[in-house]
């Protein structure tokens, strides 16, 4: 089984200095009215707060997600996972090796078509995210705590509708 490298920070130009969706004194133009560019904006402060809470337990946002769907979802295939993270299947094989390799998750099913895998958590699998959702709990705490339940389910809604017409 080919070894998984441990997952590379993000690259930050500053990691003291965390990013500014709005630096004082710089005009954003029709930036301030792009649904996509407030979106990444949000996406990068988030992530990099994320990144310091959870690198050190080898999480990435796609691990996270990916974890919480085979927990949620046991018996779950590498190609329906992909599709549900939006990777293509030959990265979900990486991912996978990378659970495996980790003593997270296993793969049972049919012998020389990785693909046909389903996944299940290990027991040390569940153990690794049980910590991880807690992070993960505190972090969206601090991230909505400027919302009201209302809101944020309200955001979380329009969110749902923003792409494009039927994705």
């Amino acid at each position: 089984m080919p070894k998984t490298q441990p997952p590379r920070p993000r690259k930050v130009e500053n990691p003291r200095k965390p990013f500014e969706r709005h630096v004082p004194g710089i005009r954003y133009g029709m930036l301030d009215d792009v649904v996509g560019y407030a979106i990444r904006r949000a996406q990068i402060a988030i992530y990099e707060e994320f990144d310091r809470e959870l690198l050190p337990l080898k999480i990435t946002p796609p691990r996270f997600s990916s974890l919480l769907l085979i927990e949620n979802n046991p018996g779950l295939t590498q190609t329906q996972l992909a599709e549900l993270i939006g990777v293509v299947r030959s990265g979900m094989v990486a991912l996978i090796d990378f659970f495996e390799a980790e003593g997270w998750v296993r793969r049972d099913g049919k012998a020389g078509d990785r693909r046909a895998y389903h996944l299940r958590l290990t027991s040390k699998g569940a153990a690794h995210l049980a910590v991880a959702k807690s992070r993960v709990a505190a972090l969206e705490d601090r991230w909505s705590s400027r919302l009201t339940p209302a809101e944020k389910r309200k955001l979380l809604a329009l969110l749902d509708k923003v792409g494009p017409p039927g994705a």
